[in-house]
């Protein structure tokens, strides 16, 4: 038997602002050395710190993470990279919202849907206003730098939907002058197509970011289908070499089906959602004191039809659910360093949030006309304050108090040691 050799061309291609050197020698010698760099985060403590100073726990998932996981909706691969993170699920792509929904967030056993675990987005608390709750398909791969996951409470910084922890999504940035411009597409089975187009710039003091996509699927039993596309704009420079601006603004629109059990299937279970984000901020970065203004706007559009099953002898629905929410804020913190090993943090937030929600009749004896649900709207307000002293380069100490005032249900106090 011959045994036959086959040559195997690899070919690498690279473009760099630079001119290129000749090579010294035909054989080039590396020597790679590993350093071990402590994480450095900014959940937990309003500014950047050691994962070491912080008394709860801190998962960091990066951006080299996202993207080899190649999936358009962030929560599956927080599920595989955090432990103690479950997220619900139901078919190839997509979570949906009202009956038959998935996406329920719990981090070790407490559930976003109850207002225990909030999920964030470079710091503004991100769910709708009206029912409280994060909508799952709205945390798209494309708006994240990393993710920062935190177990434990967090209420004093956060308030105190942050009791069971906090999913803190810090969107991308380019770090270096240049252009970056980055597309990913993939096809595969149940006719499910994935997109992603993202373009990254930055020339001295000034940066963009600006991204989009377009993700669908048939899924894999019928009338379950899912159809989302979205968009990310984010513009940031640098005023002074110790303070800067940024501004984003993101919206995703999402067509989700839901056929019910297989032993009962529903007919027209369909929802149609608009989410939309947007924020801006001045930050100021010194060597013993850190902060920022900003000020954040999230709404959302919801229509949705709760289907019928034809089995159990129901008729087609005459009314839609439909809803407009919002959610809007300022919060302004300061975080200082008097002398080593100190840091105390100030802070101030003020909500608001609330929205509409009607059913409107298409059929019966109340076409044409609508029928209000819900019309509300509150306002909240809190000042805090947390002090950390490392007393041995192993032993930290926390304390820290938050003061809200809530418009229904009035003030408390979240006292955290």
């Amino acid at each position: 038997m011959k045994k036959r050799t086959i040559p195997v061309l690899l070919l690498g291609l690279a473009c760099h602002a630079g001119v290129a050197q000749k090579p010294q020698r035909d054989t080039l010698s590396l020597t790679s050395k590993i350093h071990q760099i402590d994480e450095v985060v900014v959940t937990g403590a309003r500014h950047e710190t050691d994962v070491r100073h912080l008394s709860q726990t801190v998962s960091v998932v990066g951006r080299a993470q996202i993207e080899s996981a190649l999936q358009s909706s962030l929560l599956p691969v927080l599920t595989e990279q955090v432990p103690g993170l479950f997220v619900t699920s139901r078919g190839t792509m997509g979570y949906g919202v009202s009956t038959g929904a998935a996406g329920g967030i719990s981090l070790r056993g407490l559930s976003g849907g109850t207002a225990r675990l909030m999920v964030m987005i470079d710091g503004h608390p991100q769910y709708a206003g009206i029912f409280g709750h994060p909508i799952a398909d709205a945390y798209q791969s494309f708006l994240a730098e990393r993710v920062e996951v935190l177990r434990g409470s967090a209420s004093v910084l956060y308030g105190s939907n942050a009791m069971g922890g906090v999913i803190n999504i810090v969107t991308r940035k380019m770090q270096e002058d240049g252009i970056d411009t980055h597309l990913h597409a993939g096809y595969g089975s149940y006719n499910t197509l994935e997109t992603e187009l993202t373009n990254r710039v930055r020339k001295g003091r000034f940066s963009s970011v600006i991204s989009g996509s377009y993700n669908r699927t048939d899924g894999h039993r019928t009338d379950m289908g899912f159809e989302q596309y979205g968009g990310y704009a984010k513009l940031g420079y640098e005023v002074a070499e110790h303070w800067n601006l940024r501004g984003d603004v993101n919206v995703t629109h999402f067509n989700a089906s839901y056929p019910g059990p297989i032993a009962a299937p529903l007919l027209d279970g369909d929802q149609r959602i608009t989410r939309g984000v947007t924020s801006f901020a001045m930050e100021n970065h010194y060597e013993k004191t850190s902060g920022a203004w900003s000020f954040f706007y999230n709404w959302g559009n919801h229509w949705i039809n709760d289907g019928y099953t034809p089995s159990a002898g129901e008729g087609p629905q005459d009314a839609r659910f439909n809803s407009r929410d919002h959610m809007m804020g300022v919060s302004l913190y300061q975080s200082t360093r008097f002398f080593e090993g100190n840091r105390i943090t100030f802070g101030f937030d003020w909500f608001r949030y609330g929205g509409h929600a009607w059913n409107e009749y298409v059929s019966g004896e109340n076409a044409g006309t609508s029928a209000d649900l819900v019309d509300k709207q509150e306002d909240e307000l809190a000042g805090y304050v947390d002090l950390r002293q490392d007393i041995r380069s192993w032993l930290t100490f926390n304390a820290g108090v938050r003061v809200d005032h809530h418009s229904r249900v009035g003030t408390e106090w979240v006292p955290q040691v």
